[in-house]
């Protein structure tokens, strides 16, 4: 997805599948000695930042670490606890206690229980070092840091992804085989919605066509499916709107969701019957910026590096001003999480490390064009997960 902020939902209308789903064999399970190995490892990052440990909330990280997922995020806490200091544990309301023992990494972890009437943060605080420097989940409720905090009033909290970023970059084998398949089933997509009709369609009916491809291919949540007509793609984070797409229109189309809890994330920019010169012109610029993003991936580059190599090729091309946003982002349980792509980020390319190169170009009132792959860092340099065509496709 594109490098500003924001995304473009789309529920999936199940009604009219266009697609039946393919028989890919599921990804070996995450076991209880994976979730200690994270922690673990975690908990060596921690130690490097000077932190006493990590505070763990419900979302990505929680599930990262635990394989749990409460079934509602409610003003009731559940926190996973870090430390060097003591095994981790997790403080749960007592009627929840049920479900987090079914969590896959539940074996490793301690559960702290509080019921209604009783202060959770006062009880949570036996699991800290009072005095303690700790990194929370971005996910966490301010209600819950403030809470933690009275409790203890000497403890100091950062934000994790500000503390240790690169927590979860590094992507473990059965990780990335999740992004593989997830990449698959996305590029799985586009040859059926080049057959659909665009032109005399609004953009929303393209957009729902795409959710439910992306459901038909084995994904279980459809996150974004943008689909940006004409004037409309020079928003990178346009939303499918009621626009009828036109004969002549250049067509950003960029979609993704969850598949086995990992993510997808592409675009190609199609086009609606023959492009003039200069749209070629801009979408050759596009794709020659994005080739040489991705030759400079190597391990021990540094991310910006590879923001560097495509803008270049833009700004040479006259451009420069017209690319505003970063160059990629990375991809894992979350569609953006780090390592990000962009001027400033002097942390080294690492293999394993996953993330989308796409440059785009965009032209305020006339059309915009953007290439997307998710890419991973190999011991030798970068291999695509999409593999569909980036050569300009005309659709009818």
């Amino acid at each position: 997805m594109s490098e500003t902020t924001g995304t473009n939902a789309v529920m999936p209308n199940r009604s009219k599948p266009m697609q039946a789903p393919d028989a890919r064999p599921k990804p070996r399970q995450f076991t209880a000695e994976d979730y200690a190995g994270r922690i673990s490892r975690a908990l060596e990052q921690a130690a490097g930042e000077g932190l006493a440990g990590l505070v763990i909330a419900p979302g990505p990280d929680l599930q990262y670490f635990s394989g749990y997922v409460p079934t509602a995020i409610t003003e009731r806490p559940t926190l996973l606890v870090l430390t060097p200091a003591r095994p981790a544990a997790m403080l749960v309301p007592v009627l929840e206690r049920p479900d987090a023992e079914e969590a896959p990494g539940a074996t490793n972890i301690e559960l702290v229980t509080f019921s209604d009437g009783q202060d959770p943060y006062a009880i949570a605080s036996k699991l800290f070092d009072p005095r303690g420097a700790y990194a929370v989940s971005d996910s966490c409720w301010s209600m819950h840091i403030l809470g933690l905090q009275r409790a203890m009033p000497d403890s100091r909290y950062r934000s994790l992804t500000e503390a240790s970023p690169m927590l979860r970059a590094v992507k473990g084998p059965d990780e990335l085989a999740r992004l593989v398949a997830a990449a698959a089933s996305a590029d799985a997509c586009l040859p059926k919605i080049r057959q659909v009709r665009f032109a005399g369609r609004k953009e929303s009916e393209v957009s729902h066509d795409l959710a439910d491809l992306l459901m038909a291919n084995g994904h279980s949540q459809v996150d974004f499916t943008i689909v940006a007509s004409g004037p409309n793609g020079a928003n990178p984070h346009h939303l499918a709107s009621e626009r009828v797409i036109q004969q002549g229109d250049m067509v950003v189309l960029d979609y993704g969701g969850l598949m086995e809890g990992y993510g997808s994330d592409t675009t190609r920019t199609v086009h609606v019957g023959e492009p003039t010169d200069e749209e070629r012109q801009v979408h050759e610029t596009v794709l020659r910026a994005q080739q040489a993003a991705f030759e400079a991936v190597r391990p021990g580059v540094p991310c910006e590096e590879i923001d560097r190599a495509g803008r270049k090729v833009i700004a040479e091309a006259g451009y420069g001003e017209y690319f505003i946003h970063r160059i990629g982002h990375g991809i894992g349980m979350t569609t953006h999480e780090p390592p990000y792509m962009v001027e400033g980020e002097k942390r080294p390319i690492v293999p394993g490390m996953a993330f989308s190169i796409e440059p785009g170009i965009y032209l305020p009132g006339r059309f915009g064009v953007r290439i997307e792959d998710i890419v991973v860092a190999t011991e030798t340099g970068g291999q695509r997960l999409n593999n569909t065509p980036h050569e300009m496709q005309l659709v009818s």
